[in-house]
């Protein structure tokens, strides 16, 4: 999506660069006709190296070179109507022109070049993003689902805040984080956890147990050889991920939650915002072994029609021109009762609209969960309004 917006994009600046070449034309046209109209002292052919250092700026070197060429001509036409084309100083202008009009060209074309590798790195990085931070399904078992994540660069798609989602036997589990650190190294921790929850969610039968197996791909290796199969390089000694783990049953309309040193996630019920505040949170993952605690899943109602709001720190750091930072469970509390998509819709909106320049100070993911009343729950309704 992030590739057709900026491909969109490049096809409009294409076409306004079409339209902005009339600039430069118009500019040969007035200096041409002036300094042939100006008196024998005064000389205006080097005001024609700006038309196509202008068209440098907005175009590529084809049209540099043919506005240069223009000008060239211009300049020339300009030299034989005055005086003759063998005349000393026209003949320093002219080479001039030409000398320059080949630099921007070739300026323009470097450009043109850059260019061209930055919308391949993005689409490239694009497809990571597919690839490590799988969209979410807007419908799993009875769960109505929404995601969407927020670079703090403009020029960024992927990061190191993470979120994914398995169908279970027995209901869906989630879990959303935040990598420390930025860059490559974080993306690569990302890509680490989020693996090992899709290859453990269906194996592990409890919550303490997939907690466990997320620490051991994420602690650090005392041998230095990793994950088998899995180099994301660097050093990665100092690094640990916040992370909530939630376990949702079909049947049962509650949420067990293991929070490892991340944001509480918020409920909404009846306009109503609370947040689930943990009794014992564990340790981030990769710092279990520095700290002694004990993994306890915890439950907390989520009855149908609750939305559950799960989100990384960025949401909680973006700052308006103030210094003050997001409110984020105000917010919502002001809010009217709204569908998953709505309600980030309005967030993401809302977000943007309070940090300064509309520019986040980290990324921010946020997922939106909210429990539909299952087919029981339904047939036994219609039952009683009949």
């Amino acid at each position: 999506m992030h590739l057709r917006r900026l491909r969109a994009a490049n096809h409009r600046s294409a076409g306004l660069g079409h339209a902005l070449v009339a600039v430069p034309l118009a500019l040969i046209a007035l200096v041409t006709v002036v300094d042939i109209l100006a008196p024998p002292e005064v000389h205006l052919g080097p005001f024609l190296v700006a038309a196509p250092a202008l068209t440098a700026s907005f175009a590529g070197p084809r049209t540099t070179a043919v506005i240069g060429a223009v000008a060239v001509l211009a300049q020339a036409t300009v030299a034989a109507v005055r005086t003759s084309l063998t005349d000393l100083n026209h003949t320093f202008q002219i080479i001039s022109l030409v000398l320059i009009s080949v630099f921007v060209t070739l300026f323009a074309h470097l450009r043109e070049v850059h260019e061209k590798e930055l919308i391949q790195l993005r689409s490239v990085a694009e497809a990571a993003q597919q690839v490590v931070l799988r969209p979410l399904r807007e419908r799993i078992g009875p769960l109505r689902v929404a995601c969407v994540y927020l670079a703090a660069e403009a020029e960024a798609q992927i990061g190191g805040d993470l979120y994914a989602a398995a169908r279970t036997a027995r209901g869906t589990r989630l879990i959303i984080g935040d990598v420390r650190g930025k860059g490559l190294e974080a993306v690569g921790d990302a890509a680490l956890v989020l693996g090992a929850f899709r290859a453990a969610a269906h194996q592990e039968a409890g919550l303490p147990g997939l907690v466990a197996y997320l620490e051991g791909a994420v602690a650090p290796d005392p041998d230095g050889a990793g994950v088998p199969g899995i180099d994301i390089g660097g050093d990665r000694g100092e690094g640990f991920v916040t992370a909530a783990v939630l376990d949702i049953p079909d049947q049962d309309p509650v949420i067990h939650l293991v929070n490892c040193g991340h944001p509480p996630p918020l409920l909404l019920r009846g306009g109503q915002v609370s947040a689930l505040e943990v009794s014992h949170p564990a340790p981030p993952l990769g710092l279990a072994a520095l700290v002694e605690s004990r993994v306890a899943p915890e439950a907390f109602a989520f009855a149908p029609g609750d939305i559950v709001l799960l989100y990384t720190d960025g949401v909680l750091e973006a700052r308006d021109e103030k210094g003050v930072f997001y409110p984020l469970p105000e917010r919502l509390a002001t809010w009217p009762a709204l569908g998953p998509q709505e309600l980030l819709d309005r967030l993401r909106a809302d977000l943007t609209a309070h940090a300064a320049g509309g520019i986040l100070g980290d990324d921010a993911a946020m997922v939106a969960i909210q429990r539909l009343p299952s087919a029981v729950e339904s047939s036994s309704r219609r039952v009683g309004e009949r």
